[in-house]
């Protein structure tokens, strides 16, 4: 697929999740999943695709996905949780962008870091990144979720 192309499908997906967490959604672990996975999964795939990556690089690759999981569940921790109808709900707030703004200046002293120690630009995937940053935050909630007692929202059908 075309790297272009690709880049704009996720942006449009990610701009879609954003919109919609603003407003307010409810919560079933479908949803709160399925993003997540299907953005990590594109960036192992291209991880797996790569033939020029050295031991540093995977290290550096892993520790910054450790280090976006970590930021996520930060954000996760920040957006508002509540009962709507019976089902839960949540809500991106300001101290959510917030934390996305630190986790953004975080995330760019790290990458900043593991080129200079010899990690190759090419080696890190967007998507893993944005994978594994929602990933955090969904775990997060999903937990946030599960401890508020509220039950999730069921499955929409289609």
């Amino acid at each position: 697929m075309n790297p272009w192309l690709l880049a704009a499908i996720i942006a449009a997906v990610v701009i879609v999740v954003v919109i919609k967490r603003m407003i307010g959604e409810p919560v079933n672990a479908k949803d709160l999943f399925i993003t997540p996975a299907i953005l990590t999964g594109i960036g192992i795939l291209s991880l797996v695709k790569k033939t020029d990556l050295t031991g540093a690089d995977l290290t550096w690759v892993i520790t910054g996905a450790v280090l976006g999981v970590a930021l996520g569940a930060l954000r996760g921790a920040t957006i508002q949780l509540s009962d709507k109808g019976g089902v839960l709900w949540q809500r991106y707030t300001g101290r959510t962008f917030l934390t996305l703004i630190g986790a953004l200046a975080v995330t760019a002293g790290f990458n900043v870091l593991a080129v200079k120690m010899g990690m190759h630009e090419n080696a890190r995937p967007l998507q893993l990144s944005i994978g594994v940053s929602f990933l955090g935050e969904s775990l997060m909630v999903g937990w946030r979720g599960m401890a508020s007692g509220i039950p999730f929202a069921p499955a929409r059908t289609r």
